[in-house]
C-alpha cells in the first residue's frame, strides 16, 4: 500500500508538489493524469525514492522513504520496477541481456536468471526474440523487454511514466492489455502517469488528476468520467454538444448498471412525454461500458423526468451550457460524496 500525506516537493522556489494526499491500495491499477508540467512524473519519481520531496509523508508498505539510508534505499528499490517512454534498452545488449540485467547486478546465480529470464519472456510474449538486439524489434517488442526487464527482480509495485505514449493506437491497447494480465496474473500493484484517456479506460481503477502540482479530483475511473468535473473537462475539454436554449437539457449517466436497459424509451412511455436526444454516446470502460445522454423536455415536464430518474435510481445533472458547471442533483451529489 502507498500512502501518502501532505506531501510538497519544490525545485529551488517553484513549487512543484503541493499537499498530495492519496492512498493507493495493494493491487490496484492507479492512474496519475494532468497536464504536462502538473507534478505527475515528479510524484511518481518520488514513490521510487528517485526524488526526494521537502515536507509530508510517503508510505510504501509503511516504510517512510525519505528516511532511507543509502543501502536501505537500495533494497527498497529492489521492490519497484519503473516502465519509461522510450524503453530505456541498453543497444549493446540483446533482449535476453537486457532482461537479466538487474539480477546480474545483484550477482543472482546464473540458473536462476535463465529461469527467471525465460518465465518473464513468456509472460510479455518475446520467447522468440531473446537474441535479437534492441534495433531489430518494434516498438511494441521494446515497451514488452523494458516491462520484462521491470519485472524481473519480481517487484511489489510497478510505476508506468508514459509507458504508451510512444506507441501507436493498436500496439498502445496490446501494451495496456499485457499490463491488465500482469496485474491480475501477479497482482501487482501498478501506477500509471499518462495523458491518454484510452488508457486510463481500459486499465486504471482509480485516478488523481492533477493541476499545478495540487489533486484537483480523485476517485474511481467510473464516477469521474460519469459525473465529469471541471478537472476532468480542463484536462480533455468539452466537445461541442448541441444544447437547445428552450426547455430543459438533462444529462441522463449511463453507468455500468443500466447502460444496457431501455431507460429512456420506457420513461417516455410511462410519463407519456415527447423530447429531443441533444447528444449521446457509449464508451467502454476496463471491462464494462459506460455512458451519458442529454435529453431536451419542456419545462413542464422537467420535473416528472427528475422524479423519475430519481425514483429509478438513475444519476442525473443539468446540462445548462458548454462553457459552466453542470448542476448536479442533491441525489448525484450524495452518490458521488
Amino acid at each position: 500500500m502507498i500512502v501518502i500525506n501532505n506531501l510538497k516537493k519544490k525545485f529551488g522556489s517553484l513549487s512543484v508538489l503541493e499537499d498530495i494526499n492519496l492512498t493507493i491500495e495493494t493491487g490496484r491499477i492507479y492512474g496519475l493524469v494532468g497536464r504536462s508540467g502538473a507534478g505527475k512524473s515528479t510524484l511518481l519519481r518520488c514513490i521510487n525514492g528517485l526524488e526526494t520531496y521537502d515536507e509530508g509523508s510517503l508510505l510504501v508498505d509503511g516504510i517512510e522513504v525519505k528516511s532511507l539510508k543509502y543501502e536501505e534505499a537500495r533494497e527498497f528499490k529492489k521492490d519497484i520496477g519503473m516502465i519509461f517512454q522510450q524503453f530505456s534498452l541498453l543497444s549493446r545488449m540483446n533482449v535476453y541481456e537486457n532482461i537479466s540485467f538487474p539480477m546480474k547486478c545483484w550477482k543472482y546465480p546464473k540458473n536462476k536468471i535463465d529461469k527467471r529470464v525465460r518465465e518473464l519472456a513468456e509472460i510479455v510474449g518475446i520467447s522468440d526474440k531473446l537474441n535479437f538486439k534492441p534495433s531489430q524489434l518494434s516498438g511494441g517488442q521494446k515497451q514488452r523487454v523494458a516491462i520484462a526487464r521491470a519485472l524481473s527482480m519480481d517487484p511489489k509495485i510497478l510505476l508506468c511514466d508514459e509507458a504508451t505514449s510512444a506507441l501507436d493506437p493498436k500496439t498502445a491497447k496490446s501494451i495496456v492489455s499485457l499490463l491488465n494480465q500482469i496485474n491480475r496474473q501477479l497482482g501487482i500493484t501498478i501506477v500509471m502517469v499518462t495523458h491518454q484517456m484510452s488508457v486510463l479506460k481500459s486499465s486504471c481503477e482509480e485516478i488523481s488528476i492533477l493541476e499545478n502540482g495540487k489533486i484537483a479530483e480523485s476517485g474511481l475511473v467510473e464516477d469521474i468520467f460519469l459525473k465529469q468535473p471541471r478537472a476532468l473537462i480542463n484536462l480533455i475539454g468539452d466537445k461541442d454538444n448541441v444544447i437547445f436554449s428552450k426547455g430543459v437539457n438533462i444529462k441522463i449517466l449511463l453507468s455500468k448498471n443500466i447502460y444496457d436497459k431501455p431507460i429512456i424509451t420506457k420513461m417516455s412511455r410511462e410519463l407519456q412525454i415527447d423530447f429531443i436526444i441533444a447528444d449521446g454516446k457509449l464508451e467502454k470502460y476496463k471491462d464494462s461500458v459506460m455512458g451519458s445522454v442529454i435529453v431536451n423536455v419542456s419545462e413542464n415536464d422537467s420535473s416528472k423526468v427528475m422524479k423519475y430518474l430519481d425514483s429509478n435510481n438513475v444519476k442525473w445533472s443539468l446540462y445548462n451550457s458548454i462553457e459552466s458547471e453542470c448542476e448536479i442533483s442533491e441525489e448525484e451529489d450524495a452518490t458521488y460524496a
